[in-house]
Order: structure tokens, then sequence, then C-alpha cells
């Protein structure tokens, strides 16, 4: 039971966190991040979000810049999903 509710809490950060990146991120470089796919602990406190880019940057300067604004988009992510603990977001190119 509790695995299908970890695969849908990281299907729905999947699709926020796209529309977040895409819409409400004033910088460009993140408006050319694809995230490709989420994993979520089972205890519900950790996220990997894997991600891939057109951009020219190195794929360490982009993962840097992520984790950098994880907190922004964290913050973000809690006024969408209706769950009571976001998960931290760490970043893989």
């Amino acid at each position: 039971m509790a695995n299908h509710k970890v695969e849908r809490i990281a299907s729905d950060i999947t699709k926020y966190l796209s529309n977040i990146l895409m819409l409400e991120t004033n910088d460009e470089l993140f408006k050319q991040i694809t995230i490709i796919d989420v994993v979520v602990s089972k205890d519900l406190s950790f996220a990997k979000v894997y991600f891939t880019s057109l951009s020219e940057l190195s794929h360490e300067k982009l993962e840097k810049e992520l984790n950098e604004a994880a907190p922004f988009l964290r913050g973000k992510l809690a006024k969408v999903l209706e769950i009571r603990n976001i998960p931290e977001l760490k970043f893989i190119y």
C-alpha cells in the first residue's frame, strides 16, 4: 500500500516540478531543463530528481545551480502538494 503512495508522490513531484521550472522561475537556464524521473525514499524525506538539459553549460554547473535553488523549488512544491512533509530535493544529471 505504501509503495503506491510513494509512486504517486514521485509522479506528482515530476509533474509539478516541471511546471514550476517552466512557468514560475525567471531564470532562462531552468526553462531548458527537463525532469526525467523522481525517486522518493520510503519515508518521504528525500527525493532524487533526475534531469536533462539542452543547455551548453556543463552538467556539474547545472546540478550546482539546481541544488542551490532546491529550497525555493521545495517551497513552491509545498504550495501544490497535499502532503505534510515535502521531501528534500537532490538534483542529478
